[in-house]
């Protein structure tokens, strides 16, 4: 083959050659390029922001309920409610039925009032705390302790709070029900953490009553405080303090997810 000839095929194959990377090129680029909808996929609807006008939270329980040690007055519930505000748009509805040194009997006797049962008739979440005065006893725990006294308080404590959840679910089993579990207010006075062996039991017997109910969840709040318990509680050092109930507000309102078809 002479050299014109050798010349001719040899920028013929090139131009073939450029011309097959510049229609793969764009093939790439057209296919990778586009968004899913111009693949024929569906975009994912946007989720939900707003609230209902009627979504309702109500707040039962002891003196955590109310909001005691913090002195904007909020506590965790006024700070969820803050939260939920500021995620959804919405202000929710909201009943604070807290009561300061509640124990677990008392709870039960008002879940059973008539005008308590139509607020949690119309409830959406429900948040209690209880169990912290049935437990310390306002510190008589440490200062006469007696492992039996603690065993029959205990025994007592998970029939009052599994009757609570009855009661509740008779009127309204679609609302979802956050219950909080204790933290130890006293890890600094108790040099052989013996109170941490009684939370924690406490808190497992707790959570094994919970689990029984498929519209309720059971909240740690134990290993918020626990290695350094002074910083987050009121100069009471048994309620948390603003900082502490912050703590419990950023664990409790994730939680809380409003979907379309509870409308």
């Amino acid at each position: 083959m002479n050299k014109p000839k050798v010349l001719v095929t040899t920028i013929v194959s090139a131009c073939v050659g450029l011309f097959f990377l510049f229609c793969l090129g764009w093939a790439i680029l057209d296919h990778y390029g586009k968004k899913t909808s111009d693949l024929g996929g569906k975009e994912a609807p946007p989720i939900n922001k707003d609230l209902p006008n009627d979504f309702t939270v109500v707040a039962l329980g002891d003196s955590l309920t109310r909001g005691t040690g913090d002195e904007s007055g909020k506590g965790y519930v006024g700070l969820v409610l803050e939260d939920l505000e500021s995620e959804y748009n919405h202000k929710p509805l909201f009943h604070n039925l807290g009561i300061n040194g509640q124990v677990s009997k008392e709870l039960v006797q008002q879940v059973e009032q008539t005008e308590v049962r139509r607020q949690i008739k119309a409830a959406d979440v429900i948040l209690l705390t209880i169990g912290g005065n049935d437990l310390f006893q306002k510190g008589q725990t440490l200062i006469d302790y007696d492992s039996q006294v603690i065993t029959e308080s205990q025994k007592e404590y998970v029939e009052n709070l599994d009757e609570i959840f009855k009661n509740i679910n008779q009127v309204n089993d679609k609302a979802t029900i956050f219950l909080l579990g204790l933290y130890n207010p006293f890890i600094g006075l108790d040099e052989d953490l013996d109170t941490n062996r009684i939370v924690r039991d406490w808190n497992n017997e707790t959570a094994e009553v919970v689990a029984d109910y498929k519209n309720a969840i059971f909240v740690p709040t134990f290993d918020l405080f626990q290695l350094s318990v002074k910083d987050y509680l009121y100069s009471d050092n048994f309620h948390p303090n603003k900082k502490g109930y912050r703590l419990i507000a950023d664990r409790v309102a994730p939680l809380i997810k409003w979907e379309d078809e509870k409308q």
